[in-house]
């Protein structure tokens, strides 16, 4: 299956909180899109690995996304190195996505910004063909995105650009909400965390009005790049 973008996170509800309005717009201009979760989040404070993937299932279903993937990485514990870095080859080439979008390069949780670096660095060495992978059996050919894309998550990052998700807000919200064991819930015995106080939805949608407000959106979500951006015509920048 070849994809126009591949959006990685590190937990299941990354992408979700980050980039499921960027994710809505591409699929509702007809783009592909898939989603590969490198963990299963199972070292966070709520529920558990086994539930989140359950929650990420039902969430890729609400975004309709062609693929959802899980690496089965260890939570907190994985490493930027050859063999995780393999892993990521082996999805890039599986589904040669155009585009990358992958975690913050730098957050609060730093799964997040050692995350960033892996994809980022799998997504160069995939394109080297003595690199050597398989799938199924079969040798893989050698792919590079055209771009790899960070999207901004808890720590309030300067983005490189913005894009307008208001006709989405909505479905994104619902997204997010699949991931019922990470979110404010009165009734709940498990312990608070940072993203499951009562106002946090609130949060997100404010950060996304903030980096809309700059550019004329109601609300809009921000990446980063890691390489100067160019484009060939100043009218593609209106």
């Amino acid at each position: 299956m070849k994809l126009d973008i591949l959006a990685f996170g590190i937990h299941p509800d990354d992408v979700e909180l980050s980039c499921a309005g960027t994710i809505l717009r591409h699929l509702a201009a007809g783009f592909t899109v898939g989603i590969v979760d490198l963990t299963c989040g199972e070292k966070g404070t709520r529920g558990s690995g086994e539930l989140r993937l359950k929650e990420a299932k039902n969430a890729a279903k609400m975004l309709g996304v062609e693929v959802r993937d899980n690496l089965g990485m260890a939570d907190a514990f994985f490493e930027n190195n050859t063999e995780h870095q393999l892993e990521v080859i082996k999805k890039i080439r599986e589904y040669r996505p155009s585009i990358v979008l992958c975690n913050a390069v730098s957050d609060r949780h730093p799964d997040h910004g050692r995350a960033a670096s892996l994809v980022a660095e799998a997504c160069f060495y995939s394109g080297l063909r003595r690199i050597e992978t398989n799938h199924n059996g079969k040798a893989q050919e050698h792919w590079r995105p055209k771009a790899v894309y960070h999207y901004i998550q808890d720590k309030h990052l300067k983005p490189d650009f913005v894009v307008d998700v208001t006709e989405f807000v909505d479905k994104k919200m619902e997204a997010i909400r699949a991931f019922k064991s990470q979110f404010y819930d009165p009734d709940s015995k498990e312990p608070e965390s940072p993203i499951s106080v009562k106002n946090f939805m609130e949060v997100v949608t404010s950060k996304m009005a903030i980096f809309g407000r700059d550019a004329g959106f109601v609300y809009a979500e921000g990446f980063t790049v890691q390489r100067t951006m160019g484009v060939s015509n100043l009218f593609d920048l209106v």
